[in-house]
């Protein structure tokens, strides 16, 4: 027996013409992403580095209220690891810590060392969770509050001569003797001023938007500013780094345990920059849609003719020798006993989906053969052959049997 096919007339495989139709979107998809992405590192690499940086000309940068620092006399220096801001500590400094989240719990702990003694100002912005406690202890953060703009309504000079400016973000209090909390919403602080050793002290801003270049010149925001980082001819801007090596200093240090022993609170995907994250969702949304794109041309499946002509004889033999290599006798024997059971039954007149019961079956060909000369109901559905001797055995057999009920 052999299975016949036309053999086509044409190649299946696609030419290169074929080929570049179908890639050239996805190709030009691909160019337009390059070039948009080393255009934007181009542009951005003209100085301007990342939020809160004092050397960014972005809208989040502090890069104007760095410069009009600059004219008053004050000295403007980034520091991107904490070995660097705490060696720059005195009490002719200001030590502004953008990133004090960021911090692991060893560091927080040196940073207040540092700090506590210097009889400098302290800035640290937006501080949250177990950073309060560890770098301003006696404060709490109680809640959060959305941007606006307030009165200071407090005896700090600086906030009287900024008067009205944008406050919000976190929002603090305490019970510690001397401080001022500036701008209060419901009894809580985003601006909070703890008194430190001599004539240093502490300030927590509960958002950096004043430090903003793109709301220096509201409100009273220049000026606050101004007064809270220039009260110093120093000012030293740290900006908390993942490669700093004294993140890793302390992860057995017996002090850095005292709040639950792991490092930044904000946990891995707080540390992620906004960028990458909103990136990352811009690529999935980009695979879904290209995705989207490319299923909607998969039509019904086609059956399609077969380029030769194949002996049905080179079928069975090689699924023989796939079964023999693999040692597989008993899906052998449950192949030849199922083809015997479906050619006999006809012959029977048992249904086809009766084939596979013994009990409807069997009784049909004892029926039929009046003196079988082998037990029909081991034959057609008896245990797997031991070797590939019963193997043949049972292939001898079965052509008997089904002999049999064709002569009978």
């Amino acid at each position: 027996m052999t299975t016949t096919a036309a053999v086509p007339a044409t190649s299946q495989s696609r030419s290169p013409q074929q080929i570049w139709r179908r890639a050239r979107g996805l190709l030009f998809a691909v160019l337009i992403l390059v070039v948009a992405g080393v255009t934007l590192a181009a542009v951005r690499s003209g100085g301007q580095h990342g939020r809160l940086d004092p050397r960014s000309a972005d809208p989040y940068g502090s890069r104007a209220v760095a410069e009009l620092l600059k004219d008053r006399g004050v000295s403007v220096d980034t520091a991107t690891t904490l070995d660097e801001a705490i060696g720059a500590t005195g009490p002719d400094t200001t030590l502004l810590v953008a990133g004090p989240n960021m911090l692991t719990a060893h560091q927080q702990h040196r940073l207040h060392t540092a700090t506590a003694g210097s009889a400098g100002r302290t800035v640290l912005i937006a501080p949250a969770g177990p950073s309060v406690t560890r770098l301003a202890p006696g404060v709490r953060q109680e809640a959060h509050g959305p941007l606006t703009t307030r009165p200071p309504r407090c005896e700090l000079p600086a906030a009287r001569a900024a008067g009205a400016t944008d406050m919000g973000g976190v929002h603090y209090a305490t019970d510690a003797p001397g401080a001022t909390a500036c701008y209060p919403d419901n009894g809580l602080a985003p601006l909070l001023v703890l008194p430190g050793q001599e004539t240093g002290d502490t300030v927590l801003l509960g958002s950096p938007d004043i430090l903003y270049n793109d709301r220096l010149d509201q409100q009273g925001n220049a000026s606050l500013g101004l007064q809270l980082l220039g009260s110093r001819p120093h000012l030293v801007w740290y900006l908390p780094s993942l490669d700093d090596p004294s993140a890793a200093g302390g992860s057995s240090g017996g002090n850095d345990n005292t709040d639950g022993g792991s490092g930044g609170e904000s946990g891995f995907i707080g540390l992620i920059p906004s960028g990458w994250l909103w990136g990352t969702l811009q690529l999935a949304l980009a695979a879904v849609l290209a995705a989207i794109w490319r299923g909607r041309r998969f039509g019904p499946l086609v059956t399609e003719r077969l380029p030769v002509a194949i002996r049905a004889s080179e079928t069975t033999e090689g699924r023989a020798r796939l079964y023999r290599r693999a040692d597989a006798r008993d899906r052998a024997a449950a192949s030849l006993r199922s083809a015997t059971r479906s050619r006999i039954s006809p012959l029977l007149g048992v249904s086809p989906r009766d084939t596979d019961s013994p009990a409807v079956l069997l009784p049909a060909v004892a029926a039929r053969l009046s003196n079988p000369s082998h037990a029909p109901g081991a034959l057609l559905f008896g245990p797997a052959p031991a070797d590939d001797a019963a193997l043949v055995l049972l292939t001898d057999q079965l052509d008997a049997l089904e002999r049999e009920v064709r002569t009978s």
